[in-house]
């Protein structure tokens, strides 16, 4: 039975001023008859597509061509997408490509401040956020709707399996206008890091209904940080998840504690500072998850309340009808607390 698909619109909350606003899916047409027609009438072209070949081919296509006057297209682009062009380190006018756009640094040492409280955990990315549980007895119970989890972390990493077991999680989702650069959302060390291979399905929230747990299908880096340390969070064990997704061809790791100076690889026994890049998606839609041992965290009041507001359309649900309504948060904003 073929899927019939309606081009319903995607709103989300606007974190900072409480405003309900609407996305711009960019490509959304063709994604959902992706998502449609071809993975139902033609599954082998649909695997094609969303392989790494095709998803580097199309990269290139939309990101590495020049543009024919640079700097008007890249300013074009900036208004259009709402981007505020004053926040970036290089020179906008430098831009030859919508690579050097998206993949652009900001001063975020000024623009995106950071709380001071030792015990907060911080947005990973400029992005929309969703937060949810592993436990059927917790308000937050979204298990299998965005991704399984053995599959998430990798069924073989028994000793994370259980750390995790029960425990919440949040899922960032960066739209292609976003700032591309992830940062850490707690400070700790590193105690396993590591790649899953995978697909490269599109963010799109339409390809992420179609598409069952995409995420835990897509190719993937997992950082294990332990925060129970000196001068950590002190939140207990945190998994942060890189995924990848359509024209997105890796994750790059470019650690480093003085804004963009000497990035460095992440490896076990590594220490890192709260609210540093940690890594660069290149380019397009991607996702950020993370993952918490129960009872570790609690997430911010606003947010959890901006998942359930009536009158918001959007194409996530929790079943029966009922909104599952994404917040934007900015990177290095507090998105919740350590318990106890």
């Amino acid at each position: 039975m073929r899927t019939v698909w309606k081009a319903l619109p995607h709103q989300y909350i606007e974190r900072n001023t409480g405003r309900i606003l609407n996305e711009r899916l960019i490509a959304d047409r063709a994604i959902r008859l992706l998502y449609s027609r071809a993975r139902e009438s033609t599954p082998q072209l649909f695997h094609a597509l969303t392989s790494a070949r095709i998803s580097s081919f199309l990269g290139f296509i939309h990101y590495d061509l020049e543009l024919k006057s640079p700097r008007v297209r890249a300013f074009k682009f900036f208004e259009s997408c709402g981007i505020d062009w004053r926040e970036c380190v290089d020179d906008p006018q430098k831009f030859r490509t919508l690579r050097d756009v998206f993949e652009r640094k900001i001063r975020y040492w000024e623009c995106r401040p950071m709380t001071a409280d030792p015990r907060a955990v911080t947005s990973p990315a400029d992005a929309r956020v969703l937060m949810g549980s592993f436990s059927d007895t917790s308000d937050l119970f979204l298990k299998d709707k965005f991704f399984a989890f053995d599959q998430l972390i990798g069924s073989w990493k028994q000793r994370w399996l259980e750390a995790f077991h029960h425990g919440d999680f949040a899922v960032f989702r960066l739209t292609p206008d976003k700032y591309h650069y992830n940062h850490t959302p707690v400070a700790g060390i590193v105690q396993d890091h590591y790649e899953l291979p995978g697909s490269y399905h599109s963010c799109n929230p339409s390809a992420v209904l179609a598409e069952s747990t995409p995420y835990s299908k897509n190719k993937r880096v997992v950082t294990v940080i332990d925060t129970d340390t000196a001068q950590g969070t002190r939140v207990g064990l945190v998994a942060m998840i890189e995924i990848v997704a359509l024209m997105i061809g890796e994750v790059v790791q470019c650690y480093s504690e003085a804004r963009y100076d000497d990035p460095k690889d992440v490896v076990p026994g590594m220490f890192l500072k709260k609210g540093c890049p940690k890594s660069l998606y290149r380019p397009g839609s991607s996702t950020d998850v993370l993952l918490f041992q129960r009872g570790r965290v609690t997430f911010d009041a606003d947010l959890l309340r901006n998942q359930h507001r009536s009158g918001v359309e959007s194409r996530f649900s929790m079943g029966f009808g009922r909104p599952l309504v994404e917040t934007d948060v900015k990177v290095r904003c507090r998105i919740g607390t350590g318990i106890g």
